[in-house]
């Protein structure tokens, strides 16, 4: 199965192509002494990248930027597109130049594609666990500092949705943030009046509660989305009713796989996932040179 993905297509930005040379000046330091020692200069191969086990690639453009970097004259080909489902065995791309520089690149480009791989294979999990709900799974911010834009990507590839990308991009008023105006006696609508106020019209608001009356109180105040932290189904359900659609119900907190269809038939509109990035398990795949 291939995904559409004809609005995120990874493109090799300047900003990718900073994370990829960050990378290969923390693997390479001063130089691959054991490749130096030991393969020609003058060596010429190819080499295939295979997949050992079940799942969904995502990250071969990125994949291959590190071999361009490490020897601009290696040429590459991708066999299939990111959002594809794959099996052991399948070749998903090949490189052609240097040894020397296909060696040096490859612990490098691997770790990018098995780490966006498996992001992609995660998210593809959740998103079939929620089928024929209305559920959107979506992404957090707990992502590998350094990583995020290649990590959301990832989500993408895999049929997930983007949250926040940075703390501009929306305002989630969050418990601390709650605690601290608390604190001064402002309950949440005037909470949210003062976020209405001090920020710009075209921003969402989205408000953190934990109980049925918090979130009561958060849709009375206005908000545009309530994000719903670690409650049980049937206390989203209630939410959901009491709702009537006034505003996006998130939720989010300790959200498995064994849980999410059970929080998807509640009728929440978004389920916020931080393990598809904080703590996802890397898709086996490798490099075989001919």
């Amino acid at each position: 199965m291939t995904r559409d993905l004809s609005t995120s297509l990874m493109q090799i930005t300047s900003s990718i192509r900073d994370i990829v040379e960050r990378a290969l000046v923390e693997d390479l330091g001063h130089g691959d002494v054991t490749t130096d020692a030991l393969i020609p200069t003058d060596a010429r191969g190819q080499a295939v990248v295979v997949v050992k086990a079940d799942g969904v690639v995502a990250g071969l453009e990125v994949a291959l930027e590190v071999f361009r970097q490490v020897d601009a004259s290696t040429r590459g080909a991708i066999h299939v597109p990111d959002g594809t489902a794959v099996s052991p065995g399948d070749v998903v791309a090949d490189v052609e130049g240097s040894v020397a520089g296909i060696l040096k690149a490859e612990r490098v480009a691997l770790n990018f594609l098995q780490r966006l791989s498996g992001i992609a294979t995660a998210t593809a999990a959740y998103v079939r666990a929620v089928q024929d709900t209305k559920a959107r799974i979506i992404d957090t911010r707990k992502t590998v500092p350094g990583l995020r834009q290649l990590e959301k990507y990832a989500v993408r590839a895999g049929g997930g949705h983007n949250h926040r990308y940075n703390l501009a991009d929306g305002i989630l008023i969050k418990d601390n943030h709650i605690a601290a105006l608390r604190a001064r006696e402002l309950g949440l609508e005037e909470i949210v009046d003062l976020a209405r106020q001090r920020s710009p019209h075209t921003l969402r608001i989205e408000i953190e509660v934990e109980t049925v009356e918090e979130a009561v109180e958060a849709l009375d105040a206005g908000a545009d989305a309530v994000l719903l932290d670690n409650m049980s189904p049937e206390e989203m359900r209630r939410v959901v009713e009491i709702s009537g659609g006034r505003a996006l119900l998130e939720a989010s907190g300790g959200v498995t796989l064994d849980t999410v269809r059970a929080v998807a038939e509640t009728g929440v509109d978004l389920i916020s996932v931080g393990a598809l990035t904080h703590s996802v398990r890397a898709l086996d795949i490798s490099l075989d040179l001919g």
